[in-house]
């Protein structure tokens, strides 16, 4: 039996990619860093970057977090705390061209947070800006108002697109939604979450109904606030449970 021989395969790098989502203006918004290095120089692109040699993968992706947001990543099965997301392995992508410096796989990673501040850019990164999904996955590619369109560098448009399409499922059968809150939060504010992230509208007593009505989902605080305007309105925190039952189905758009 020959003994193993690694130079007898070609090298290959492993980056990370961040899905960084949050509701900003009751718009679904993604994290978009303006590439200041080539390849895809001056293009909007998901932030990310190499893993390091010492490192694992949820090592990486943390790393990056904390380096392009902030946030510290936290336990999934843990509610959202201050300064706090949710991370999770979203894909990997490993097309042999994705890449144009080398065989690069990618292994993505969806994270979830409140309504964050001003991004600061980070790496290699020119610049970064929140940015609504629909606008970054359109048609024709994404540009500001003084900017000429153009597709998301690498293959960024499709890994942005399968982390909202994850983050729209999930929430149907999970509590993940309630990762978009703050620690406390009314049902209305809750509510604005899942028509962000569906892009409909949602009739206000049936959600409230169901979510209240749902075991586990969600937690009174005994608190209220005026934040929203009107009168007081009761404040919840997100409850023990993972997955909901019922499920909060999607509706046809």
């Amino acid at each position: 039996m020959s003994p193993y021989d690694p130079s007898a395969f070609p090298p290959f790098a492993v980056t990370v990619d961040l899905v960084v989502l949050t509701v900003r203006r009751h718009a679904l918004c993604a994290l978009a860093v303006r590439r200041g290095e080539p390849p895809f120089q001056g293009r909007w692109a998901l932030p990310g970057g190499f893993v390091r040699d010492e490192e694992d993968l949820t090592a990486a992706a943390a790393r990056e977090l904390i380096e392009e947001t902030g946030l510290c990543a936290h336990d999934p099965l843990a509610p959202v705390r201050d300064n706090g997301a949710h991370l999770e392995q979203l894909a990997t992508y490993g097309d042999p061209k994705r890449d144009p410096r080398m065989r690069v796989v990618s292994v993505a990673h969806l994270a979830l947070a409140p309504d964050l501040p001003a991004p600061r850019p980070g790496g290699d990164a020119h610049s970064a800006r929140w940015a609504p999904v629909e606008a970054l996955l359109k048609h024709g590619g994404y540009g500001r108002e003084d900017e000429q369109a153009a597709p998301l560098a690498f293959d960024h448009a499709q890994i942005l697109a399968d982390g909202v399409e994850r983050a729209r499922s999930k929430i149907e059968y999970s509590s993940l939604a309630t990762a978009f809150c703050p620690p406390e939060f009314t049902v209305g504010e809750l509510r604005r979450v899942y028509e962000a992230v569906w892009g409909v509208a949602l009739d206000p007593r049936n959600f409230h109904r169901k979510v209240t009505g749902t075991p586990g989902f969600l937690v009174p605080t005994g608190g209220t606030t005026t934040r929203q305007g009107g009168r007081p309105a009761q404040l919840f925190r997100a409850g023990g449970a993972t997955l909901l039952n019922p499920p909060m189905l999607r509706p046809e758009a």
